[in-house]
Formats: structure tokens, sequence, C-alpha cells
């Protein structure tokens, strides 16, 4: 979360280090274990809750801070992603979205590379699963984080990048793992367009917002959300597949696309029970035939040697 109001713009912004809730010290006679405790209740809400935002606003906001009704995801499948839009790359060269899309889905993460906690753990979540893939960044697909904090410069995307392109350690990954920055008119209007609402809480000198990943189709079309901080490389798999309509995967993906269907509420793939029926269905009418068939050439045979 950040350190000034996000009105309060500087040409050099300043990242205060921050002490993990082990390094507890005792400021003005309260220890520091009472301002840390909000930030790891909000943070433990948007972790664990990540689909509260689907329900109802009146059930969804009922007993939440004030701060937190106002964050959340709204989903807007096969909505638009304003490709328009420019950005700062690593080497803060100015960038448009459209750069990189085009050819390949797009897996996007609004994150701020300055943030404590959940940030951090939706990054490390998002790297696990793709090690787990085998596709590979830059060559299947496309995976672009963008800093929702316009005060963040090119020089902490670059650190960001550095680490986590290093973690996942695959030839070409730098090509293919894009950490931008950006304006505030331009992260507005991008988050807006994908559902994604934070807020800042000047009490702790943070944003409060929610963790997941959005699944965006080579033609710039929101095609899926992954909620939480860690994702099934399943699932990653086969929406990478979807968002790229079957342009990658392979015939056991068509096969699990067959059975397995996404689900908005949950933002994971489940069985469809009615793909297993059909399949059980067709496998019985199968096996009938066969029976009927190998029936008719035993009756055959036997026809013949007693004429013979």
């Amino acid at each position: 979360m950040s350190k000034k109001e996000p009105g309060a713009r500087s040409q050099e912004p300043e990242f205060r280090n921050r002490q993990c809730p082990s390094q507890l010290s005792i400021v003005n006679g309260q220890s520091s274990i009472g301002r840390i405790l909000p930030r790891i209740s909000i943070g433990l809400f948007l972790i664990l809750a990540p689909g509260s935002w689907l329900l109802a606003p009146s059930i969804a906001q009922q007993g939440l801070p004030a701060l937190l009704r106002d964050v959340g995801i709204d989903q807007r499948l096969d909505a638009p992603v304003p490709l328009e839009l420019r950005f700062r790359d690593e080497a803060g060269r100015s960038v448009q979205l459209a750069e990189y899309f085009g050819s390949k889905p797009v897996l996007l993460a609004l994150v701020y590379y300055d943030c404590p906690m959940l940030c951090t753990q939706v990054l490390n979540g998002l790297v696990g699963s793709l090690k787990a893939l085998t596709f590979d960044v830059g060559k299947e697909f496309e995976v672009v984080t963008i800093s929702f904090d316009s005060r963040e410069i090119p020089a902490l995307a670059t650190s960001k990048k550095t680490v986590y392109v290093g973690r996942y350690g695959r030839p070409g990954a730098a090509a293919g793992w894009h950490f931008l920055t950006g304006d505030e008119s331009e992260i507005g209007a991008l988050t807006r367009a994908v559902g994604f609402r934070y807020a800042y809480d000047p009490r702790t000198a943070q944003f409060a917002h929610a963790s997941g990943v959005i699944l965006v189709t080579p033609k710039g079309r929101i095609s899926r959300y992954f909620y939480g901080i860690e994702y099934a490389p399943r699932d990653l798999r086969l929406g990478l597949v979807e968002a790229s309509e079957n342009r990658i995967g392979s015939s056991v993906d068509q096969l699990l696309l067959f059975c397995y269907h996404y689900d908005p509420k949950t933002g994971k793939y489940g069985p469809v029970i009615m793909s297993f029926v059909q399949l059980g269905g067709g496998a019985t009418i199968l096996g009938l035939g066969i029976l009927i068939w190998t029936l008719q050439r035993k009756v055959q045979g036997q026809n013949k040697q007693g004429t013979g």
C-alpha cells in the first residue's frame, strides 16, 4: 500500500522500508502490533473471500469496514480492454497496451510494486503456477503486470521484473513478461474497464485491493478471472487454451474442456455433469453396438458351419 495521499505527486517518490510482523517495535509506548493487525485483517479478508463481491451488494457489504465496501472485482467477461492506453515499460519507454496483444492471450496482473503483503503473494502465486505449466511465457502467451499506484516509477518495475523473471527461470521470459507503470488517468481507465476496484487507506498509508489475475484474449477481450493468490495450473492452462481460440494446447485439452467448464462465481474450472452423462451414454451405445456386431458375426459363423 502506498505512502502518501493519492493526490500528492512528486517527481522523485520515496518508498519507505516497512517492518515485518516479526519485527515489532514499541513506538511512543505502544506496540506496533496495533498498527499491523488492521493490515493483516484486511489482507486476510481479501485473500479468503475473493468471491464475496459477486454476491448481492446488500449481502456482500454487511459487516464490512467502510473502506472494503469500495474494494472488489466486478466481472466484465467479454468486455474490451482499452488497448489504446499508454503506460511506461521498465526502461521508461512510452508503450501502448496494444503492443502486447494481437497473436497471443495475455495474463493481466494489477498490483503495486511497493505493496508490503498482498501483491507480493499474488505475484508469488502466479510465478509458481506459471512454472507448473508446459506453456512458456513469451511463446504461447504474454504476462503484463501493471502498477495501479501512479507514483511508482520504472526503476521499481525493473526491480520486480528482475526478481520474478529470475524465479520463473525460462529462456525468453524477459521478452514476454512486462512490468509497467502509468499515470493516474490511464490507470483509472484500465481498472474501470476490467472491474478492478481498490481504495486508499490513509490510516495505514496503503491501498486496499482484491487479489486475482485476469485472462485476456489476443484481441483484447476479457476471457477469465482467477481469484486469490494461488492459481491452479489446470485452470490457467484451460483458460489459455480457450482464450487462444484453441490455437495452443492439445487434443487432451479439448477433451478436458468438454468435461470442465469455467464457473464465473468461483473463478475455477469444474466438472460438467451433463458432459459426463453424455460421455457415459456414448460409451454405452458404443458398447452395445460392438456387442450386437459381435453376436451377429458369431451367429453368421454358426449358420455357415451348419449349412456346410
